[in-house]
């Protein structure tokens, strides 16, 4: 019988398979009590359960393809932690040594101790840390039961080839390190009960381009493995047991999006401007050196934002020294040929940790705690470092200093006496630098977007991050997947933030950009062109979709609608303010 199922979409594209079904691990183990004088032996197999494990991490964390996502290293480097805290074990072998409970019971006991813990815990980012200390000690679980047939750990016991045909997973939820061993497999597609858009199976379903769909309760006990699926990763749908005319339909539309993608590729080196002749500057988002290469070949005339702080976070030893930053920061200017390249100061805090070799505390979990520049001048030595490896990149091409999530004149103030000491201990060594490179500031809270003259008169570009822009004005942490479906972007407060922040700028002849997820959406392109955006910062593989919508679009018609989508508040009003500028 044909049904569908909704969730949460969080990867575009259609995918048309049969089920892969991924079992929960629910954490099924034996129990039994050890025989006396056998608890020393008990209580080391649990020890080499975690150094086994351990190694698994190890490995996986160094054998990490080029390609992969950064956000897979910082998903290891936690469990990392996890595993290493000797909290997970102490009260396991103590179980052992006192009530003579075998291993496996021990370690469960534990775990749902500290699950009924965490499900009391009122923040939500801490709540979330409660789902990779289940998955840490399921993965024990399973080195302690090696000989257990387990499809969770061995994805090959299901593979695509053994189906004969295209493959989607379904699972309760899927570990970063799992998730490594799919993509191995060439899965066309992922279904998972839990998550949301920043869940680690959204994010790495995003990066490796895969329709997905998270969030559909109950979807892994509904599908059966074997079950045809259909995965509508644009509108959230999964499609189980799709009869002949709908698997038809789908895939007429899977046929129709190969060639709209083979299209889109005709516009890469084309100018980008409006239909009304306005020009149109179009910039990457990239994390890494290598996706430079990408994004000048779809087009891009610069990097709006190289996130720096992965070169923090995707490590094992200690923080990168300036010579390791400044050879990165370097190949990408050298890769961007004379380009632009906005580098953004490391913002590390709430869902970004630093990597597991670092000796310093840890930064803050909530959005509203010690994060990006609040952390930087704590630690000023560590932002020096930064500022001279930036500055030594700047004698070799455009490359420009970017300050995320300030809000007060004493942070704005600290920064740039901080870059112009790092100028002057650079003079003093006699290394190269361009000593009027150019420092911009992110408007991403919204004391800075109330406060705005006060960036434009010490910066000389600014970046309106939307993502913590919008999660800041309407109080929503975007990592709670309670609140998610209140993180909106076309809020009235949110839009008349964007046009004062756009419209003052302009005023000023100041250059400002959008680099947040607003600036790669398509359905939203007209919409900030209206607001008088012409700068979009985006992650490379959206820039060409943003591309076309940009040739189609007449800025002047646009402008016109504005002042009545600004003045609607009522959801009716602003429905029918959008539907006429979108007309």
């Amino acid at each position: 019988m044909t049904f569908a199922l909704h969730g949460i979409p969080v990867s575009k594209g259609i995918a048309i398979g049969k089920a892969v079904l991924i079992s929960h691990a629910a954490l099924e183990v034996s129990h039994y009590l050890v025989e006396v004088g056998k608890e020393e032996i008990e209580a080391q197999k649990l020890l080499d359960a975690f150094e086994q494990v351990r190694l698994e991490l190890a490995q996986l964390r160094q054998s990490l393809p080029k390609e992969a996502p950064p956000e897979m290293a910082a998903f290891l480097d936690v469990h990392g932690m996890i595993l290493a805290d000797p909290a997970l074990t102490e009260k396991p072998l103590k179980l052992i040594h006192t009530q003579r409970l075998n291993a496996a019971w021990a370690l469960t006991s534990e775990l749902n101790d500290l699950l009924e813990q965490f499900s009391e815990i009122e923040d939500s980012y801490l709540k979330e840390r409660a789902n990779d200390i289940r998955q840490v000690a399921e993965r024990v679980l399973k080195a302690l039961n090696a000989q257990q047939k387990d499809s969770l750990s061995k994805p090959e016991l299901a593979s695509p080839s053994e189906l004969g045909v295209d493959a989607i997973i379904v699972a309760h939820d899927i570990a970063p390190h799992d998730m490594l061993r799919f993509k191995e497999h060439a899965f066309t597609g992922f279904v998972t009960d839990l998550g949301g858009k920043t869940s680690h199976t959204a994010i790495v379903a995003r990066s490796m381009e895969i329709p997905a769909v998270v969030g559909v309760r109950h979807a892994s006990e509904m599908i059966r493995h074997g079950d045809w699926l259909v995965i509508d990763g644009k509108h959230g749908i999964v499609v189980v047991a799709p009869d002949d005319q709908l698997l038809s339909e789908y895939r007429a539309l899977q046929t129709k999006a190969t060639e709209e993608t083979r299209k889109l590729q005709l516009l890469k080196h084309s100018r980008t401007a409006t239909a009304d002749n306005v020009a149109i500057e179009l910039l990457a988002n990239i994390e890494s050196p290598d996706d430079a290469t990408q994004a000048v070949e779809l087009g891009a005339v610069g990097v709006g934002l190289f996130r720096s702080e992965f070169l923090f976070m995707d490590r094992n030893q200690a923080l990168p020294d300036e010579e390791m930053q400044y050879r990165e920061y370097r190949r990408v200017v050298d890769l961007m040929h004379g380009l632009p390249v906005n580098i953004r100061t490391i913002d590390v805090g709430a869902d970004k940790a630093l990597g597991a070799g670092s000796d310093l505390s840890q930064t803050g979990t909530s959005p509203l705690g010690l994060r990006a520049i609040r952390w930087s001048l704590t630690e000023p030595e560590i932002f020096l470092t930064q500022l001279r490896a930036i500055l030594r990149a700047s004698a070799h091409g455009q490359a420009r200093i970017m300050i995320p999530m300030l809000a007060h004149v004493k942070e704005i103030d600290e920064t740039l006496r901080l870059i112009e000491k790092a100028k002057q201990q650079l003079h003093q060594r006699g290394q190269a630098f361009n000593p009027n490179i150019q420092v911009g500031a992110m408007i991403e809270i919204p004391a800075a977007a109330l406060v705005l003259p006060l960036f434009i008169n010490r910066f000389d570009f600014l970046s309106i991050g939307t993502n913590d822009l919008i999660q800041y004005t309407l109080a929503i942490d975007r990592s709670d997947h309670a609140v998610a479906h209140l993180y909106d972007p076309l809020h009235p407060a949110i839009l008349n933030l964007l046009y004062s922040i756009i419209s003052q700028a302009k005023r000023a002849n100041i250059p400002v950009a959008v680099c947040g997820e607003m600036a790669g959406d398509p359905s939203l392109t007209k919409l900030l062109l209206g607001l008088g955006l012409t700068d979009f910062s985006m992650h490379f593989s959206q820039l060409l979709l943003v591309k076309r919508e940009i040739l189609k679009a007449d800025v002047g018609l646009l402008k016109s609608r504005i002042p009545d989508l600004l003045q609607a508040i009522e959801p009716e009003e602003q429905a029918q303010a959008l539907e006429n500028l979108l007309a």
